[in-house]
């Protein structure tokens, strides 16, 4: 077996369950490459499929070699590839329910991966696709989003919100974000045009006029997102990547009337 190092879990569970171990060296096959790896990232997702709280949605098979992004060199290529070369450098979004890159060496589909940036380390663009991605899709293909529209980012100062500053405020969007002050200076460099301090001031309040698209990326509780669509115009879209979590003692009783009330809200639904 050609050597291939990496991180599995033979179950899910808890983190102790992760190992590192020899993994067979994967081949590619039709439409594949095989990509020596620089880096992978870890991401709320990657934490929920070892958790097992994703095996409906994302089924994997076991043991399973986590880590979704990747970046890294092509090494190999399957039959009828085109486009890629060996010794591109590369980052991609990996399929949710194959092994991931946490390991030397991972299979990616040709049309996942895009060429990487040259301005930045190899190593640390691992940590684009899955935000990059997210905040992209949150905006333009659920979103819709045109230039001169209004856009209310709700958690701005996570890394999916610092794209969608940035991407939206590209596409020639007015943006307004929230932010606590620990995150206040990253989202003012990211060029938004307006800040709310969500930790003193009722985000409702302080949006006075009716915005476009409302994206919702931090967790927050039903009440709090359905106060976020009376803020969008009629037609307008509201976008929710996050389920809210509520405490470990009522989490059980909770959860389900959480999610059902919140999708109930929204005037166009993602998530």
């Amino acid at each position: 077996m050609n050597r291939n190092e990496g991180s599995t879990f033979p179950r899910v569970r808890r983190p102790d369950v992760l190992r590192y171990e020899d993994v067979e060296q994967p081949l590619p096959g039709a439409g594949e490459v095989r990509v020596r790896v620089a880096a992978t990232s870890f991401n709320s997702v990657d934490g929920n499929i070892r958790g097992g709280f994703m095996r409906g949605p994302i089924p994997v098979v076991l043991p399973h070699t986590p880590g979704i992004d990747v970046a890294g060199t092509v090494d190999a290529l399957g039959e009828g590839v085109d486009g890629v070369a060996v010794g591109d450098d590369a980052i991609g979004f990996l399929t949710m329910d194959g092994d991931g890159a946490a390991a030397e060496y991972v299979l990616a589909p040709a049309e996942a991966l895009a060429p990487a940036p040259r301005s930045v380390p190899l190593a640390d663009v691992a940590a684009v696709p899955v935000v990059g991605l997210t905040a992209y899709q949150t905006l333009f293909n659920r979103g819709r989003l045109t230039a001169g529209q209004r856009v209310l980012i709700n958690g701005a100062g996570g890394t999916v919100g610092g794209y969608a500053v940035q991407l939206a405020k590209d596409a020639g969007a007015h943006v307004i974000a929230t932010s606590s002050p620990r995150s206040r200076e990253a989202v003012a460099s990211a060029g938004d045009d307006e800040i709310i301090d969500h930790t003193t001031t009722d985000v409702t309040a302080a949006v006075t006029e009716p915005v476009d698209i409302a994206l919702s990326l931090a967790p927050v509780a039903p009440a709090e997102l359905a106060a976020l669509v009376t803020l969008v115009r009629p037609g307008g879209v509201v976008v929710n990547t996050t389920v809210w979590m509520p405490a470990p003692a009522t989490r059980s009783a909770a959860y389900g009337a959480s999610t059902c009330s919140s999708a109930a809200t929204s005037t166009s639904w993602w998530r």
